[in-house]
């Protein structure tokens, strides 16, 4: 194998801008904020590239299972503000100094991964950058020693990587049944398959139901709420990269207050796990909520998920029931 040359930056604060645009436009994002970390030992304001072979192996990392390290056994990460198809890294500028990308200058040592997701991206510095799955790595400089992932979840966007540039750990976490008591969060994000995105504070993918009505009292009540859990408003809610003229609140039929986004009721998907949208398209009336408060234009990749696998709508069904095409 040839040597390689790696970088690891000293770290600093990583400012998060969002513009927002017309529904039909979608979000340009960048790096999540993120508080400023302490210099890697021996940096300056820049680090200079760290000789030595680029390695990317997998490893065990306590409740996330396997992810993948580097030579020294640092955890590697992935950005869901970049794109695998095509590829593309986002992170720059201070961004890259939060989170040093891994940079490909010749063959990668791969163990326990299959070589041929391995690849690579040019950087808007032209330096190129390995990536698994489509997908650009990243060290994160918070992660001082081997086997840390304090990188985990940061901003709703950064996961540690997994043997196929998948996010680590996801599997395991499962959508809960009712809204836990604690501050809810809404975050500008891009899910896998969908594009731009609302996910809470877990990285759960939010969803809007066009048989609600904008401003108006929720539709989904029952049963529907049980495979739609609603997003409740239970103090401040706390907003990341979404213009918060967008937010607002309303009424449901059992006495709770609802989050809205543009006017929209924002709802969880009880199949999902953190990062998934199995909810998008179902029943031809379930999408995915856009930052900017509107329906994502994504294509629905099980066209049989429009049914729902629910018996037609009977005609003159009141609108309270939410229908019958909840997917559950």
């Amino acid at each position: 194998m040839l040597r390689k040359r790696f970088v690891v930056a000293a770290a600093s604060a990583a400012a998060g801008l969002v513009v927002l645009s017309a529904c039909s436009g979608g979000t340009e994002a960048v790096a999540p904020a993120i508080a400023p970390a302490a210099a890697v030992a021996g940096a300056g304001g820049s680090a200079p590239a760290a000789k030595g072979e680029t390695k990317v192996a997998v490893a065990e990392a306590g409740n996330l299972g396997q992810v993948l390290v580097d030579k020294d056994g640092f955890t590697l990460y992935r950005f869901d503000k970049d794109s695998a198809k095509p590829p593309k890294s986002n992170c720059d500028g201070d961004c890259a100094k939060a989170w040093p990308p891994v940079l490909a200058e010749g063959d990668v040592q791969v163990e326990g991964v299959d070589q041929a997701l391995v690849g690579e991206v040019t950087r808007a510095d032209g330096r190129k950058q390995v990536t698994v799955g489509g997908w650009a790595l990243y060290r994160y400089a918070k992660d001082t020693k081997a086997g840390e992932t304090k990188g985990q979840g940061v901003g709703s966007t950064w996961y540690a990587a997994n043997a196929k540039g998948g996010k680590a750990g996801q599997a395991a976490k499962e959508a809960p049944a009712e809204q836990k008591d604690g501050a809810t969060k809404l975050v500008a994000s891009n899910v896998d398959g969908i594009g731009p995105a609302i996910v809470d504070q877990d990285g759960f993918t939010l969803y809007m139901f066009t048989k609600d009505k904008k401003n108006k009292q929720p539709t989904c009540n029952g049963d529907c709420a049980k495979a739609w859990p609603p997003v409740l408003a239970e103090g401040d809610v706390q907003l990341e990269g979404i213009d918060s003229k967008l937010l607002g609140k309303v009424k449901r039929a059992d006495g709770t207050t609802q989050v809205t986004v543009g006017g929209w009721a924002v709802y969880r998907y009880a199949k999902d796990t953190a990062g998934e949208a199995n909810g998008h398209g179902v029943g031809g009336t379930w999408f995915v909520i856009e930052p900017a408060g509107c329906k994502s234009k994504a294509p629905v990749k099980d066209k049989a998920a429009q049914s729902g696998n629910a018996a037609p709508e009977k005609e003159g069904a009141p609108a309270q029931s939410g229908g019958s095409q909840y997917g559950y």
